[in-house]
């Protein structure tokens, strides 16, 4: 019998139900069940693959190329297992699919409401899966008050009767926030929290409390007495330094023995969060450290580069050094800042992106890091702009550009018009939608023998995540490996240049794909620990 647990939060966004659903997930892997998570999110983009980074964070992307809230990274990344295109969805594709329903006939003359039909939509997604697994975590997105969330939050009230409330729980994230004027944690914030969500029929068996200190027992029994729930059912989310604490934090609150209790259920095996801590310890007390300089233009949000940082500090642990990430605005480097910028900086690494601007700093980066001999990482765009400096600083193509940034220049970077799939062939122009329209999800590459990046991963073929629209253009490769840069991974039918590298050089390598969202704790990506060791030896560590 599957269980089904629903995750919301009230008071404000952001609070971590993200990282508390990935957390019990973990927690419930480790007393031996199977366990899959869901993020289903109020807002009408179908996706958010068109939202500003600012806007939502990072956009991630499964293996089988869905565009993704970044809270399937955490999922990933806690679980250690894929997320797919099934475990994602958000209510503008909720109601595109009831509209497209209705134009067919297929609600037979029937008036089209939110209830039912906009609530059995959802309903139909939550219990539509091939899954064999114990437990169906479920995240609603947003706040609870908040106008959009109404439909779902109705769609897991009838969801919870139509299988059995002893089949499911709700976990209801909430804050208590502290004032240090009066030094005292304050229960009210939670209290109208668990009024709102008792007003929509939802009586929460769980209350996640975050706050800034463990919260005493006459806090516990005050918010037990007016949100209607057992006082051992009142759950301490407290700060932590590192999201990689939380899973031990909730197991030491009790928080897996409580839901194990509420479904009636005995452990599979005793839970051993051994990996967690040793993982933490390291993160904790290492025995160096390197700064990274990251160059973007979204560097006042570090979600919006989650699971870049994430891959960082996996590998960071992996090598027993501190990663200290220098978030530099691209729009801030110049040839004649580039000296100051860059001081005491052990490696440079130009992740993702769109768009022109910036682009000239970027360019800049790139170069300082070729002829200074600083380890440098390109992903995606990153390898892109390194190939553009090559072309110019190295070829003499003074105007080499991708026709992403510029129509009138030499586009050794430009649009893919025609993209193979097992459909058919789909043709595109820049005209064409934005959303849904790049080279998505997981790819092969071949690698060339007794390349850098081929020793990396130890195999002549790798598969890795794409998101982009730009490839490099194939008829300037030979001008530029003739000038000293190595084409060093393409794709199986070798059109597409996928990895590139200068052998001459500590540690320069471009790859087009996203190799931050495969990496995970207990398994950091190769092409990251390389890149860490190569700043170790830059800073004189090894």
């Amino acid at each position: 019998m599957k269980r089904y647990i629903f995750v919301t939060g009230g008071v404000l966004s952001s609070l971590g139900k993200g990282i508390a659903a990935a957390s019990l997930g973990v927690l419930l892997q480790a007393r031996g069940y199977k366990v899959r998570i869901r993020k289903l999110d109020p807002y009408l983009n179908c996706d958010p693959g068109t939202m500003s980074p600012y806007q939502h964070g990072e956009v991630f992307v499964t293996e089988d190329g869905a565009e993704t809230d970044l809270d399937l990274g955490h999922y990933e990344r806690f679980l250690h297992q894929n997320c797919s295109s099934f475990d994602t969805t958000t209510a503008g594709k909720i109601y595109s699919n009831v509209i497209d329903k209705e134009r067919k006939g297929d609600y037979l003359g029937a008036t089209v409401q939110v209830i039912p039909h906009i609530t059995d939509e959802i309903k139909e997604y939550i219990a539509n899966d091939d899954f064999d697994v114990d437990f169906m975590i479920c995240e609603i997105g947003g706040t609870i008050g908040d106008i959009e969330s109404l439909p779902f939050i109705e769609a897991i009230r009838q969801f919870a009767y139509a299988v059995g409330r002893e089949n499911t729980l709700f976990m209801h994230l909430t804050l208590l926030p502290y004032l240090t004027t009066s030094g005292e944690i304050k229960t009210k914030p939670t209290q109208h929290s668990v009024k709102e969500l008792l007003s929509h029929g939802i009586q929460p068996d769980i209350l996640l409390c975050r706050a800034s200190k463990l919260i005493t027992e006459d806090e516990r029994k005050k918010i037990s007495l007016f949100c209607n729930l057992p006082q051992k059912n009142v759950i301490s989310a407290i700060d932590v330094s590192s999201i990689y604490k939380v899973p031990s934090n909730l197991h030491e609150q009790g928080l897996d023995t409580v839901v194990c209790n509420h479904f009636n259920l005995k452990s599979k095996k005793n839970p051993d969060l051994t990996p967690w801590a040793s993982f933490t310890k390291k993160l904790t007390s290492p025995e160096g450290e390197v700064n990274i300089a990251i160059i973007g233009k979204y560097t006042s949000l570090q979600d919006a580069y989650k699971s870049l940082n994430e891959a960082l500090i996996h590998a960071g642990v992996t090598n027993n050094v501190r990663v200290n990430s220098r978030w530099i605005n691209s729009e801030e480097i110049t040839a004649a800042k580039a000296e100051s910028i860059f001081s005491n900086i052990d490696a440079i690494l130009v992740p993702g992106g769109f768009g022109s601007r910036g682009i000239d700093g970027k360019i800049e980066a790139v170069r300082y890091a070729r002829e200074r001999k600083i380890p440098y990482f390109g992903i995606c765009l990153g390898m892109q702009i390194g190939v553009i400096e090559y072309a110019r600083n190295k070829c003499g193509i003074s105007d080499a550009t991708s026709s992403e940034f510029n129509s009138n220049g030499i586009p050794v970077v430009g649009l893919m018009t025609e993209w193979h799939h097992a459909d058919g062939v789909e043709t595109r122009d820049t005209h064409s939608d934005l959303g849904g329209s790049m080279r998505l999800g997981s790819h092969e590459s071949v690698l060339k023998k007794d390349s850098k990046i081929h020793n990396i991963y130890k195999t002549m073929t790798i598969e890795e995540r794409h998101r982009h629209r730009y490839e490099v253009n194939l008829n300037y490769v030979k001008i530029l490996e003739d000038k000293g840069l190595m084409f060093s991974g393409f794709s199986p039918d070798g059109n597409l240049p996928e990895t590139v590298e200068i052998a001459d050089h500590p540690w320069f390598v471009g790859v087009q794909f996203h190799p931050e969202f495969k990496s995970r704790p207990f398994a950091p990506h190769p092409l990251f620990v390389s890149f860490i060791e190569a700043a170790m030896k830059q800073s004189r560590l090894v």
